[in-house]
């Protein structure tokens, strides 16, 4: 019952909104951990703050000459050493743990059922499907430029300056690799929701996973100073479920007329079942 809530009453947040304070919902479980680790850090921000106004609101407070006359005169307190070096030594443990938990996860890169490779230039992105080369009949990758729709040219009802011509459509449930490099100068390919920022180097090909956990549309942008357009390449990542995906695939392209496509939807298939269960 909850789940058939959540699919069909619950908005989320996957691009930016007008005075928006918090971050975008996640949709990757490194986006939750993200978000998970931030809330937990605010915790001891707050308490530290507070610890620190109360230490200088006391001394603002006693230490005047109108109502201590006569001042204390001390060199050192062996028992004042000792607390202010255990204490933050023990909230530096409690907030290091974690975050190494959480780095070693970013880093994490499990066998993929889908590779994406992405191009920056100036100023449009280029996507590349690498896995089905060799299923077209010329034998070359699936690839497309995405370039952001004008304002003059949009539709009602979407995002100026966020919406491009041909957007990225990923599966949903499955492990994604991304290889990410530029053709001219730096880059980043950014999506808050994905908790992905990944540079985009001219002669290296960077690389990071992805796994969406939910179906939407979410929106980025490039997030290095790229030139004079730099403001003027958004990314638009279409998430959908796997057989949604190999219909998008199927229409596209025709693969399932070519060798190694009922193996490949076999693969993506399995990837499916075995991450649902998890």
């Amino acid at each position: 019952m909850k789940k058939i809530f959540f699919e069909n009453f619950v908005l989320f947040c996957d691009a930016p909104e007008f005075y928006q304070f918090g971050p975008q919902d996640p949709a990757t479980p490194t986006a939750e951990g993200m978000l998970l680790f931030h809330n937990y850090l605010m915790f001891f921000v707050i308490l530290i703050g507070t610890v620190v106004l109360w230490m200088l609101y006391y001394s603002i407070k006693n230490f005047d000459e109108k109502i201590n006359k006569v001042s204390t005169n001390f060199t050192h307190s062996s028992l004042l050493e000792i607390i202010w070096t255990i204490i933050p030594a023990i909230l530096l443990i409690l907030i290091a743990v974690p975050s190494f938990s959480l780095l070693y996860s970013l880093d994490e890169l499990i066998d993929p059922s889908v590779t994406l490779k992405i191009v920056g230039h100036q100023w449009y992105w280029s996507y590349e499907y690498s896995d089905y080369s060799g299923f077209v009949s010329n034998d070359s990758d699936l690839n497309f430029d995405s370039y952001m729709i004008p304002t003059i040219d949009l539709e009602i009802g979407t995002f100026r300056l966020l919406e491009v011509d041909n957007r990225v459509v990923l599966p949903t449930n499955t492990h994604i690799r991304l290889l990410i490099t530029s053709s001219d100068v730096l880059h980043s390919w950014s999506i808050p929701s994905f908790g992905i920022k990944v540079d985009a180097c001219p002669g290296r090909l960077s690389q990071a996973s992805l796994f969406m956990k939910r179906e939407g549309v979410y929106y980025g942008q490039c997030s290095e100073i790229c030139g004079v357009n730099h403001g003027f390449m958004p990314i638009v990542v279409k998430g959908l479920n796997i057989n949604s995906y190999i219909n998008w695939l199927t229409d596209k392209f025709g693969l399932m007329y070519f060798a190694g496509w009922d193996l490949h939807v076999q693969t993506l298939f399995n990837d499916f079942r075995n991450n649902k269960s998890l």
